[in-house]
């Protein structure tokens, strides 16, 4: 590879950014419906038409909006479940923190309008009875179409113990510290929303040093950036974060940035407005590696814009966990209604260990990539949707993030002839 040096961006937000905060509604309606409707099936729900209850049934492509005092919530659903989605956006939204009117929003006296109808039949009939089944295939993996076309990108590199970009990874854990130190209290002059950038230098692919790290807050009316506000986020947000992750970060004063206009009290849905499905590359990679363009929160896991990304994701962790490369991209492709991908293309920029082709191969015979085989090991259909919705979806420690493990190592290096 070139010794080549550059500098990489990514950026982050919190929880109380609109954009954030439809997500998290969108994916907090989705695991309400994917719960209410466990709940009927074990109750033994039918319908008076002979429709049982079943988390299989469950189909959500769920969008929010907000702006200045209103939140909206549209899409389709499919369930048996009746749901209150005014209490549901409430909730979420007075846990993120917008409790006060002083804050730009406020949780009680918002408005909030719900556009809700049925999925088309014509959508589901190709989920629900697939291609393949169509011509007589009784495999049950094969009975679950994908519910859309087109491509979906997975991501590893060995930058961070998590596998992860280090600046999207750094991004996201000022993003988390931020919104942890308003949260407890320790700096009460904070606001919900807010915005983290780090830049890391690279030398021939590897990161060696972290040189600017941006980060605005929203706060309130009298709180000064310059005597207060940042030496307080140097402080209990910045170093806090370095120190926890062990990464030296010799950066000049001059290239930290806080709140670089000078003021940031209006925020939230009142500065700007937000819209599920805006911050798509703050999910993922944060711009290293490539974004098939379908967004994740308000879908359920047949939506192969969600299930698809967390398997490639899962995928191209065990590559580069297993020692196949340094960096490892996998593209996955769909039709919508056909089970089996179209196509399947490993990505290894030169840093393989061993031919890609051989790679590739391996990859296709340890991992079943059928929308079915996703759903059931990956344990997709329960009410998870939520927490991925802030701080990304990717990289994180927590158990119901299944698409991190790497629980077919042996598998893919046994593949892989090694």
């Amino acid at each position: 590879m070139s010794d080549r040096e550059y500098l990489f961006t990514s950026e982050s937000v919190t929880e109380g950014h609109p954009d954030k905060m439809c997500d998290q509604i969108s994916d907090a309606v989705v695991d309400a419906i994917i719960g209410r409707e466990a709940e009927l099936t074990a109750e033994g729900y039918t319908t008076d038409k002979g429709s049982k209850a079943s988390p299989d049934y469950v189909r959500c492509a769920v969008e929010t909006f907000t702006t200045t005092g209103l939140i909206v919530v549209g899409g389709e659903v499919r369930t048996h479940a009746y749901v209150d989605i005014p209490t549901i956006v409430r909730e979420t939204v007075r846990d993120i923190g917008y409790t006060r009117a002083k804050y730009g929003f406020d949780y009680e006296t918002c408005g909030v309008m719900t556009a809700i109808h049925e999925q088309s039949p014509d959508i589901a009939m190709g989920v629900d009875d697939s291609f393949e089944a169509k011509k007589g295939d009784t495999d049950p993996l094969d009975l679950i179409g994908a519910g859309d076309q087109g491509m979906m990108f997975g991501y590893a590199c060995n930058d961070t113990s998590t596998l992860m970009p280090m600046p999207i990874y750094l991004a996201h854990r000022l993003a988390e510290r931020l919104t942890a130190v308003r949260k407890a209290g320790v700096l009460d002059y904070l606001r919900p929303d807010g915005k983290t950038q780090v830049t890391v230098k690279y030398v021939g692919g590897k990161p060696v040093s972290v040189e600017k790290i941006l980060v605005s807050t929203q706060h309130a009316e009298d709180a000064d950036v310059q005597t207060l506000i940042r030496p307080d986020l140097i402080e209990h947000v910045i170093k806090p974060v370095f120190e926890t992750e062990s990464i030296e970060w010799d950066v000049a004063d001059d290239d930290i940035y806080i709140n670089p206009t000078g003021r940031f009290v209006v925020g939230g849905p009142m500065g700007d407005s937000g819209l599920t499905g805006r911050k798509i590359i703050v999910d993922t990679y944060g711009g290293m590696g490539r974004h098939g363009g379908g967004a994740f929160s308000g879908k359920d896991c047949t939506k192969v814009d969600r299930s698809a990304a967390y398997a490639a994701r899962w995928v191209a962790k065990h590559v580069v966990a297993a020692g196949l490369a340094d960096r490892c991209e996998l593209q996955l492709a769909y039709a919508i209604g056909v089970a089996h991908p179209l196509s399947v293309l490993v990505e290894t920029f030169g840093t393989e260990t061993i031919d890609v082709a051989q790679i590739e191969k391996a990859v296709l015979s340890t991992f079943d990539l059928r929308p079915g085989a996703i759903i059931r090991d990956l344990d997709l259909r329960r009410p998870i949707y939520r927490k991925t919705a802030a701080y990304g979806h990717f990289g994180r420690d927590d158990a119901d993030f299944t698409w991190e493990r790497t629980d077919r190592l042996e598998a893919l290096k046994v593949a892989a002839g090694l």
